[in-house]
């Protein structure tokens, strides 16, 4: 008989059995084994909690009575040794700790307004600028201050008092030695920047106009003299003040002025300057009308509206937005004024404007809002949540009451979104557009710009 070689024999006795992992590995489990075996975890987790809540009392209980019972000396050694032991604990547990306290005496918590945390909140004056490297102009100073006290308000206001100041910045501006004011005057209004904005966000006016100028001190011929270089800077602000606002707001104003009739009702939201002009230039070429003036909390910017139209003698209604369903019946056009105006023809303005928007066109009223081309933005905004800013509750007339529960949190949104189906018409300087066509009027005035 042949014999087999050992290793054909050992192969041929174990075909009929499985075979196991190789040594050092582990065992492949099937999904109903791991999920047995999870299982099987969570309940010996869950009993050994449960045996150690149960027990927690009693030996706390023990261990006072052993604590006092020991003398004074080992209880400060122990002390410090629990000290010792709690200072290791993770951020997170300590953060958890504070937020149980917090919550235990009625504080408001760590996480209050924490859904409004990307908002523009308001900050104490005493806080304002606190981290900026650089010196900051006392001009500045004084302009941040009215910027967060809210005593200039408006996106043309503050754009322009931006840009007085900076003029004022750059004739007191000394270039340093080695090297040039083209290169170097940015580092030093970068500073001037930030303050500004730690005392209110930017508005998309300051923004294109900071931009402006930047392209301006970009473009400075480094061998021009640094009176001449600062004098022509300020020839260029004073350029972009009077074409892009000043002239701007005059043709605005003429093309508003054609859709007033006599016998029409206007009606108008909070306060805008170039609305103001509009009415009150139509009213100085014998136009006869009536104005509806919608205000609304926190700023109430309407009586300041309400009484420049009065004092030109032009008849005129005061009316919370509450009314807005009642008056608008007897309306022939709304006016609004402009925050912002994005590419998809979002229109950003004061917290109101969107509901005033949305009824007049269910009542088939024609929406006119009148906007300089310098406020377009290339951005996109969906909502006003995205992007939007917190009045302080002191602006409010009369001031909001404080909550009678610590937890409760008043916000007063300074903002919100007008989508451009609830618009009729653009009134910008370059003519009567849909709120569309902004993508078309940035890419025109890039082209003219290159």
């Amino acid at each position: 008989m042949s014999s087999q070689p050992p290793s054909a024999q050992s192969n041929s006795g174990t075909t009929g059995t499985p075979r196991g992992p190789p040594p050092g590995e582990k065992k492949v489990l099937t999904k109903a084994e791991r999920r047995e075996l999870q299982e099987r975890q969570r309940a010996e987790k869950a009993a050994k909690q449960a045996a150690s809540s149960s027990s927690k009392p009693a030996a706390a209980k023990q261990q006072g009575q052993s604590q006092a019972a020991k003398p004074k000396g080992k209880q400060q050694e122990e002390t410090s040794s629990h000290h010792r032991h709690t200072s290791s604990k993770s951020g997170k547990e300590i953060i958890d700790a504070v937020k149980l306290a917090q919550s235990e005496s009625g504080a408001p918590s760590l996480d209050s307004l924490r859904i409004f945390s990307h908002f523009g909140l308001p900050k104490p004056m005493a806080s304002i600028g606190a981290g900026i490297k650089g010196e900051i102009h006392p001009a500045v100073r004084k302009l941040g201050l009215q910027f967060a006290d809210f005593r200039i308000t408006g996106a043309n206001a503050r754009c322009i008092a931006t840009l007085t100041v900076f003029k004022t910045v750059i004739q007191d501006y000394v270039t340093p030695q080695g090297t040039t004011l083209s290169r170097h005057l940015m580092t030093h209004l970068s500073p001037q920047i930030s303050y500004l904005v730690a005392a209110r966000p930017m508005s998309m006016s300051m923004g294109n106009a900071i931009r402006y100028l930047k392209y301006e001190i970009s473009i400075l011929s480094i061998d021009l003299p640094e009176q001449d270089a600062k004098d022509f800077l300020c020839d260029r602000i004073d350029t972009f003040i009077r074409e892009r606002v000043t002239v701007a707001d005059q043709v605005i104003q003429s093309l508003a002025m054609e859709k007033i009739q006599d016998g029409d009702v206007i009606l108008t939201y909070a306060k805008s300057s170039v609305v103001e002009k509009t009415l009150l230039s139509a009213s100085s070429e014998g136009k006869q009308f009536s104005v509806m003036v919608v205000d609304s909390r926190p700023l109430s910017e309407g009586k300041q509206l309400l009484q420049s139209l009065t004092e030109a003698n032009i008849p005129t209604t005061y009316a919370l937005i509450s009314s807005l369903p009642t008056v608008l019946a007897t309306v022939s056009t709304v006016l609004l004024g402009t925050h912002a105006l994005h590419s998809n023809g979002a229109l950003y303005s004061r917290s109101g404007t969107a509901l005033v928007a949305m009824m007049a066109k269910a009542q088939n009223v024609p929406v006119l809002v009148c906007c300089e081309t310098y406020k377009f933005s290339d951005g996109i905004l969906l909502d006003s949540f995205m992007k939007n800013e917190l009045a302080p509750l002191d602006l409010s007339a009369p001031p909001v009451q404080s909550p009678p529960s610590n937890k409760l949190q008043v916000v007063n949104p300074l903002y919100d979104l007008t989508p451009h189906t609830n618009i009729t018409a653009v009134v910008t300087e370059v003519g009567l557009i849909p709120a569309s066509a902004v993508p078309t009027v940035l890419s025109r005035a890039l082209q003219g710009a290159t």
